[in-house]
């Protein structure tokens, strides 16, 4: 940066931080976008006469809520519930929901954020939205679910719809609770429409929808891999995370040839010498998925695996590829050093955010293939985005029909990364160039709509 997108930049932080204390999750993710955007701005004036950036960093609207339940033994707990609707320049706000206890305010409002540009990455008509509570279903029955997400969606249902907000799964967030939260709002809107995605096949929602954030991060490295002449074939792949993404990364990577050696959890991981293959990720599907067991008990079916615990994270593992599937700012520099010395060249993010920027600046200083999520793990909401459209024609695609859209999609988000990221000496910022590329639509139509 010259000095003057120094300047913009550190203003503009100092500022954002002072009118948003303690939202660290937020200011991070402001930051990194504002890097790559403030010499685009320089170069289009109207965007800084404007105040574009100013305008994107305010949510349209932040919809805080009390969400109170019982549980099986009658006891009361309350809990607070979020949507923060950030932009809607380009379409009604979409997002996923997230459960976990770890959710609070910056959180909600950095990945809406993110979510604005990665939707517009898409080239859907979608804006950018993000919801959640800081309820976790770990170890809740069925029924302790469904009065939760009950109770959540009696308040949310007067802020969404199929024309306004459009949410979906997050972590926590699977099709049990999309089911439940669905039921009540039919229930109490009567009506039925797409209002939500990642709904169950038998009603209204989209083949390969669950497949889609983890098969389209595939599909987005296999992209990064060809500009270097190379393929999954052959490579050994470490993966973090064993929820939706991360199962489908995995599985999807090792169907393009590639070795899949590591899973994790927030106790820690497994590492499997053998790799998977498709009954080991069949049983992970039925332990995470349908008993909703922990990791550490994969190594009971498949003893040659070992599992470490408390914890720790598999980027010691050496790896050609590795793909942070978990939860965000979960790599940082020291495991990034790691990785790096360990022969790791490309690191694709399946998660929002997971990289902290010490770990970014170290894989783009050793010039290795390095995506953001924004870019890599759109294919989720594009595929949310397909069972949106399905859902307003009424009408229902092939698997192969979804997977060709998803596939195309992914392939156009990486040739506008390339667009907007290679540098002089044709070194690929897939940062830059996704933040450029997302920023660039959403700005224009923020300008054409006016002050609003």
């Amino acid at each position: 940066m010259d000095n003057f997108a120094k300047k913009y930049v550190d203003g503009f932080m100092t500022e954002l931080i002072a009118k948003n204390p303690g939202e660290t999750e937020f200011h991070q993710a402001v930051r990194e976008v504002l890097t790559s955007v403030a010499p685009y701005m320089q170069a289009y004036p109207y965007l800084l006469d404007n105040k574009i950036m100013e305008r994107m960093v305010e949510p349209e609207r932040v919809i805080m809520f009390r969400v109170p339940w019982t549980d099986d033994k009658g006891e009361i707990h309350v809990n607070r519930g979020y949507r923060v609707q950030m932009n809607s320049a380009i379409g009604p706000y979409k997002g996923g929901i997230r459960f976990h206890a770890s959710v609070n305010l910056s959180i909600m409002k950095f990945l809406a954020f993110e979510q604005t540009f990665k939707n517009s990455l898409t080239t859907l008509p979608m804006g950018g939205g993000k919801g959640g509570s800081d309820f976790s279903p770990r170890g809740r029955s069925d029924a302790e679910v469904m009065r939760f997400c009950q109770s959540f969606m009696t308040e949310l249902q007067r802020h969404i719809g199929q024309d306004t907000d459009v949410p979906a799964g997050d972590i926590g967030v699977g099709g049990r609770e999309i089911g439940y939260l669905f039921g009540q709002y039919k229930r109490l809107r009567d009506e039925f429409t797409g209002t939500l995605t990642g709904k169950g096949l038998g009603w209204g929602g989209s083949l390969l929808r669950p497949e889609a954030t983890g098969y389209g991060a595939c599909y987005f490295a296999q992209e990064m891999l060809a500009t270097r002449g190379e393929t999954f074939e052959g490579k050994t792949v470490v993966i973090s995370g064993s929820g939706n993404v991360a199962q489908h990364a995995a599985e999807k990577a090792m169907r393009l040839g590639a070795k899949v050696v590591t899973l994790s959890d927030s106790d820690g991981f497994i590492y499997d010498p053998d790799g998977f293959n498709e009954e080991k990720i069949a049983y992970v599907k039925h332990l995470k998925n349908a008993i909703r067991g922990r990791i550490k008990e994969y190594v009971k079916q498949y003893p040659n695996a070992q599992y470490t615990g408390e914890g720790t994270k598999p980027w010691a593992v050496k790896c050609d590829i590795a793909m942070p599937c978990a939860t965000q700012n979960e790599l940082n520099g020291e495991a990034a050093k790691v990785l790096l010395a360990n022969g790791c060249f490309c690191v694709t993010e399946g998660a929002n955010m997971p990289c902290t920027p010490e770990a970014i600046e170290a894989f783009q200083a050793a010039k290795i293939l390095y995506s953001p999520g924004k870019a890599s793990n759109a294919g989720g909401v594009a595929t949310s985005g397909l069972e949106m459209s399905q859902n307003s024609m009424r009408q229902k695609w092939t698997s192969e029909e979804v997977d060709a859209q998803l596939h195309r999609i992914m392939k156009d988000i990486h040739a506008a990364c390339i667009k907007y990221g290679t540098e002089e000496d044709r070194y690929i910022n897939y940062v830059k160039g996704a933040n450029i590329a997302g920023f660039i639509k959403v700005a224009n139509a923020m300008v054409d709509q006016g002050l609003v």
